[in-house]
Formats: structure tokens, sequence, C-alpha cells
């Protein structure tokens, strides 16, 4: 599948990336390599294959979930105890996005 310099740009632009020219070309024909290789897999019959609620393996559909019950839920300062930064109660983290 061909994707075009346009179409690069955008769903880099919403994972907030900026690309040179040279990127947008390089991702343009991985994109369009990983796409044509999803359309092969979806050409495969798999009218016969069972599907799969858990793929880590055999076992009853409720093996690896714990009993669910009532806890206490940690204090506010229990909760920043560990935290590096913190203002009025709340994380404080760096600011990474700025548009």
């Amino acid at each position: 599948m061909k994707l075009t310099d346009e179409q690069v740009r955008y769903v880099a632009d919403l994972a907030n990336l900026r690309l040179t020219e040279d990127e947008t070309r390089r991702m343009s024909h991985d994109l369009g390599e990983i796409l044509t290789y999803v359309e092969e897999l979806d050409e495969l019959d798999t009218t016969s294959v069972d599907p799969m609620a858990q793929v880590l393996f055999d076992a009853d559909e409720v093996a690896t979930l714990r009993e669910d019950r009532p806890r206490d839920t940690l204090s506010n300062a229990e909760a920043l105890a560990n935290a590096s930064l913190s203002s009025a109660g709340y994380y404080k983290v760096p600011k990474v996005i700025e548009r």
C-alpha cells in the first residue's frame, strides 16, 4: 500500500512528531511496507481457527484473575510519598508538549 507524504505528515502530527523531508519519505516507504504485509495477513482464511480469549496459556476462563474484594485506598500523602516532586496534593511533572 502506498502512502502519500501528506498522509505520513498527518500521522506524524497526530503523534506530535516533526519529521524532515528525508524522514517523511522513509516513513512513507516503511509504513507502506507494513500495511502491505497486514493486507497479506488479511487474505488468510481463518474460518476454522477458534477465537483466543487467553493467549498466554491454556487455563480456565478466570484462572489468571484474583478474587475481587474491597480494600482500603491510599491516602493522598501515601500516594505522593515516593513522588520526586509534588505540589498542592498532585504529582508535578516536567512539561513535555508545547503547542
